[in-house]
């Protein structure tokens, strides 16, 4: 990245700001604004997230906030009520307490003396769909929002469920909001206060992997703040961005698709990451696109920022499967509008063990009910242990690893070697007449890019609760034996597969630990005659050719560098025990300790995660999910402990969990939860 200095506005950064909600809890941001916007108003951008300003997004937001406005923008970063120097207890993601909280923000910043009276918002991830949320609420002074890694739709495509699956980044991330919404506020800035705030937050939590649990099936929680219940309750432009390794690969196009608004779409071949700090790369000039959507729609400049594409993304070349990529070698396509008029859907009939040629979608299987004794596979727990994480961060490596020995418990279908180069762009579909064995089952699609030596990497996956298949909100058992069409959409991707290559659709009844198992082993028979596959074929000759570079080089301000105290440590294993057939995935992202000179203080952050089974036993997994989050400055030494394990029988799931908080080595505060949540066909 290319560190600048030289901007047009000089800018000065004022800390320890306090905004007032409407009920008057007070909310803590930081501000970097033009010196001249004493004199002359400018717009204002928020970024609106829970994960603490002053110290834990520090050196990120000082690479950008700082870029953007010294381009003439007052760029306002906020706490979540709860988090960091905030007030109140944070008891939920995306609750209508969060939205009003950021209605009253943005009605405070318009009415600033140094604000022009519009606003925007931008954000990744929490930030982005806050963003996105708080637009179709159509606050007045609400002009465009920017936003990355984000979806339109919390049931079916976020970290909770998927294809009515649950998911184990479920855990994980409730793992993560237990430690990030019982730190204590930094008393440097709150006072004497830190303390009775800090409690208040330990007391007022609860391990959010209940909540979640007690929702299972699409209903009226997850229907809350989904903008896919009202695309056109979105009315300001969108700039809408993610990376094809990130578990939010979808929305972007579905935004294109469906909101009524001027809109543009950016997807590369990044992680849960900004573009401007995109890993695998290349990374872009995300900034600059940054500022010119808000030139022109908050400043009103005509500088062209909606002529070209509709969407731009990186087409994936080939590449042999690694966990962790530094580059993924590829080029940027462009479509003018979406769905695209370019892509063709490509139907190939499952055979036995292979993928047909493409055929004419009238000759396609449809609803027909094939006459053959189908092909079956009970795949066993190990399958999924390869299958990396739902949203990867790059850090440690936790893309998906070669898909061999994942398909030695699969049902395998393969094309022949290919004779010239194919290139998908969109959500390849997998439709499947199918019989189950058990009356709660589930469908893990796989697609892979075969090399000649077999290497196999897996390019896109998608999973169904088949108890869902008809309806996410009305969940049905299974009948055993039972001829069943489903439908499994898999995950968007730009892929291009070289001649030579084979293109695999692997099924498997499992995908452990990314999905959690159904209750029992299933033995699932697919009726391949009547089954099929459904790629969206780009034309390889350009259509709509972009230049090789038409990004500029990623740029920012300088961060806020840590010193590191600790070295951290990162580690990603799969374990198997020959003995007693236990199996384990442990997960270690340890920041170590760093310090933060300009505000004196040490902080420490370790992660851990741990799956694990025991044979074919179904109800032998378990999910650990532990956090270890550490403030020290002089003789303020304090700390959060988290642990929170998810076990299952067959009928129910079962949540313990402990908090505990620490001021030097005396214990202060502890709570421990021991909950039952009935399974819901799941």
């Amino acid at each position: 990245m290319r560190y600048v200095s030289d901007l047009p506005y000089e800018t000065k950064e004022e800390e320890n700001v306090t905004i007032p909600a409407a009920d008057g809890t007070r909310l803590a941001a930081r501000i970097w604004r033009p010196t001249s916007s004493d004199q002359d108003p400018v717009p204002a951008v928020l970024e609106y997230i829970p994960y603490r300003q002053r110290d834990l997004t520090a050196e990120r937001d000082s690479i950008h906030h700082p870029y953007i406005a010294g381009h003439g923008y007052a760029c306002v970063r906020v706490d979540l009520r709860g988090t960091g120097d905030s007030e109140g207890v944070l008891k939920d993601e995306y609750l209508e307490q969060e939205q009003t909280d950021a209605e009253d923000i943005l009605a405070w910043l318009a009415d600033q003396p140094w604000c022009d009276g519009t606003t925007g918002m931008m954000g990744i991830s929490w930030g982005a769909f806050a963003a996105l949320q708080v637009a179709a609420r159509q606050p007045e002074s609400l002009r465009a929002i920017v936003i990355a890694s984000f979806t339109d739709d919390r049931y079916a495509d976020d970290m909770h469920y998927m294809g009515g699956a649950l998911l184990s980044d479920n855990l994980a991330e409730a793992g993560t909001m237990f430690a990030y919404g019982t730190m204590p506020p930094d008393p440097a800035m709150v006072g004497d206060r830190w303390r009775d705030m800090w409690h208040e937050r330990m007391e007022g939590t609860r391990p959010w992997v209940l909540e979640w649990l007690r929702h299972q099936r699409r209903d009226d929680y997850w229907r809350h703040a989904s903008v896919c219940e009202d695309y056109q309750a979105v009315r300001c432009p969108v700039l809408a961005s993610s990376g094809w390794a990130d578990g939010y690969s979808n929305a972007v196009t579905r935004l294109l698709g469906n909101l009524d608004v001027p809109r543009k779409g950016l997807i590369g071949p990044w992680s849960h990451k900004f573009p401007h700090l995109g890993q695998p790369g290349p990374a872009i000039g995300y900034l600059q696109e940054v500022v010119r959507w808000w030139d022109h729609w908050l400043k009103g400049v005509d500088n062209g920022v909606m002529e070209g594409p509709m969407l731009r993304t990186w087409m994936q070349d080939s590449v042999p499967p690694s966990t962790s990529y530094e580059e993924r070698p590829g080029r940027w396509v462009g479509e003018p509008s979406w769905p695209s008029p370019h892509i063709t859907p490509v139907v190939r009939r499952l055979t036995r063990h292979g993928l047909s040629d493409p055929v004419a979608q009238h000759e396609a299987p449809g609803d027909a009910v094939g006459t053959g004794g189908g092909l079956s596979v009970q795949s066993p727990l190990s399958v999924g242990q390869f299958g990396g994480k739902w949203a990867s961060y790059n850090a440690p490596p936790d893309l998906p690893y070669d898909q061999r020995e994942e398909d030695g418990g699969s049902l395998v279908f393969e094309t022949d070697p290919l004779t010239e180069r194919t290139e998908i762009l969109g959500s390849p579909c997998v439709e499947l007449d199918l019989s189950v064995s058990e009356p709660v089952a589930m469908v893990a699609a796989r697609l892979s890019d075969v090399a000649p030596d077999g290497r196999a990497t897996r390019v896109s996956y998608g999973l169904v609760n088949l108890t869902r298949n008809e309806a996410h909100s009305d969940p049905r058992p299974l009948e055993p034996g039972r001829r069943y069409r489903a439908v499994i959409p898999l995950n968007g991707v730009a892929q291009a597969f070289p001649p030579g290559h084979r293109i695999r659709l692997s099924l498997s009844t499992s995908y452990w630990p990314l999905a959690w198992p159904p209750p029992k082993p299933v033995l699932l028979t697919v009726y391949e005659t009547s089954s099929n596959l459904t790629l969206p074929v780009r034309p390889v000759a350009e259509p709509d050719a972009l230049p090789e570079q038409p990004f500029d080089e990623p740029e920012g301000t300088r961060p806020r560098s840590p010193v590191q105290l600790v070295a951290p440590e990162e580690r990603w294993q799969v374990k198997r025990d020959l003995v007693d057939y236990a199996a384990e995935l442990e997960i270690v992202k340890d920041r170590g300790t760093v310090r933060l000179e300009d505000i004196n203080l040490d902080v420490g952050r370790r992660a851990y995660e741990r799956y694990t089974s025991m044979a074919e036993d179904f109800t032998s997994a378990t999910g650990e999910s532990a956090w270890t989050m550490s403030f020290r400055r002089d003789d303020w030494d304090v700390r959060v402990e988290t642990r929170t394990v998810l076990s299952c029988d067959e009928d129910n799931f079962r949540v313990d969990a402990t908090l505990d908080g620490y001021e030097g080595d005396r214990r202060v505060f502890s709570r421990t939860w021991n909950e039952t949540v009935p399974r819901d066909l799941l």
